[in-house]
Parts: C-alpha cells; sequence; structure tokens
C-alpha cells in the first residue's frame, strides 16, 4: 500500500531558500510541501488551518521568532502531532537548550545537507523519533570545510549554485579528473540529484561565482585563485573555480 505523504510547512523569511528547499523537498516522493511562510505569526495560522506534519522552522524571522513560535505553541496546547525541526544559522549552546525545553524534535545547524534533511523528516514522522543536535554529523569535514570556504569567498549560503558547487568540488576531491566531465558527467549528476537540469546547474553555478567576485572579498580571492581567472571574464570559469578548491581541499587532508 502507498505511504501517506508527509505534509511540511517551510518557515524561513528567506525567500530564495524557501523556494530552493521547496524545489528540492517536492522531488521526494514521500513530501509534499504544503505552505511557505515568512514570519511566526504566519506560522501559527497555518496551524490552525492546515494538517501540518514537519514544520521546519527557521530561529530568526520577522514579528515572531522560531522560539516564540515554539512558545506560544506550547502555551496553546494545540500542537497535536505536528513535529518540528528548527534551522539555524547560529549553533549558541542557550539557544539549542531552549528550544529542546519547548519540545523542538530536531535542531540542524545551516548549511546543512538536503539529503540528511529529508531523512530526518522521514524518521521523525515514521518513527516517531526525537533528536536535537547541534551539527549534524552525517555532514563530513570535507563538507564543512568547503562551506567555510564558499562563506569566506562570500557566496550567499540560500543559493541553489552554493549547494550545486559544493557537490562539485565533493565529486572532484574525491575524483580530480571528474572536472574534466564537468558538462558530460558532473552536470548531469548533479541535476538528476537535485531534481533539475544541467542549464541550471551550470548557471547557478556561474552565478554564485559572479557573486562571489562582485562582493570583492579580494583577501580570500587571492588566496585561493591567484590570478589562475580567464582574463576576458576576470573570473575563473566553473570547472576552473571546482578544480581550484578541490585542490585546497585534498593538499589540506594530504599535509
Amino acid at each position: 500500500m502507498e505511504q501517506r505523504k508527509i505534509r511540511v510547512l517551510i518557515a524561513d523569511d528567506n525567500v530564495d531558500f524557501c523556494i530552493m528547499l521547496r524545489d528540492y523537498l517536492a522531488g521526494h516522493p514521500r513530501l509534499a510541501v504544503v505552505g511557505i511562510v515568512h514570519n511566526g505569526r504566519e506560522v501559527l495560522q497555518k496551524l490552525q488551518t492546515a494538517d501540518i506534519d514537519v514544520v521546519l522552522l527557521d530561529m530568526i524571522m520577522p514579528e515572531f521568532d522560531g522560539l516564540a513560535v515554539l512558545e506560544e505553541v506550547r502555551r496553546s496546547g494545540n500542537r497535536k502531532s505536528t513535529k518540528f525541526i528548527v534551522l539555524s544559522a547560529f549553533g549558541q549552546e542557550t539557544m539549542t537548550q531552549k528550544a529542546v525545553q519547548l519540545g523542538v524534535d530536531y535542531f540542524i545547524v545551516k548549511p546543512f545537507n538536503l539529503n540528511v534533511l529529508v531523512r530526518r523528516i522521514i524518521e521523525i514522522v515514521d518513527h516517531q523519533s526525537t533528536q536535537v543536535v547541534k551539527n549534524d554529523p552525517n555532514v563530513t569535514e570535507k563538507e564543512k570545510q568547503i562551506s567555510r570556504i564558499f562563506v569566506e569567498l562570500g557566496i550567499p549560503v540560500h543559493f541553489r549554485g552554493y549547494l550545486y558547487l559544493r557537490e562539485a568540488v565533493m565529486m572532484a576531491v574525491e575524483n580530480p579528473e571528474a572536472v574534466n566531465g564537468i558538462t558530460k558527467k558532473m552536470y548531469p549528476d548533479i541535476a538528476l540529484r537535485y531534481n533539475t537540469t544541467t542549464h541550471r546547474v551550470e548557471r547557478s553555478m556561474r552565478f554564485a561565482i559572479e557573486k562571489a567576485w562582485s562582493n570583492g572579498q579580494l583577501d580570500a580571492l587571492n588566496k585561493y585563485f591567484g590570478f589562475a581567472v580567464d582574463e576576458r571574464k576576470g573570473k575563473p570559469t566553473n570547472a576552473c573555480f571546482i578544480a581550484k578548491i578541490a585542490d585546497q581541499i585534498r593538499l589540506g587532508w594530504e599535509a
């Protein structure tokens, strides 16, 4: 018998991040995104009017923040069976402890692995398990290092290109020759994983790289790229960017 879809509400004030997350979750056969809201009051309204299995709740939102939402839900006693997964760019111990006290089911720090998030949603609903963490153990040290470099370069976490580039760098770290097949193998593999097209993968990567250059983090750019850039465009190609970051990661782990 086909399993019922898990109804997910996304609550985050970052519109681009919400769209990216919605598109990714929509590609999973067990999940259905039933709404996107951008402030805490809208979360409370949705909980009153819709059947929701899981709320993906950002901590920092206008009007009511994530903790205020959890406090109001607990006060009203109308939580029913809804599960709450807190998404936060901050991992302060006090915030984690407060969220635990208010009954949050899972706590994950941005940036996070989307595959891991999907697994946690399904586990929490199917097995009624409760697990609160500050840093997900399924995110490898290499992934964390790549994320730190991207932040240093000024690539916004919510950009789709951020995710696609991270996947590509991981591939290149494991297999340096992978960059040679960027159009025929790497782009299609990432597109399949994120339920999108190869053209969107390429363009999203390009946009993220251009954003890094426009942010003007010159020290970081010189640190990782020096003069290895396309003279006409003034910035590295997708393949060059991926290869240079992968080399930095690989050399760091071999040192």
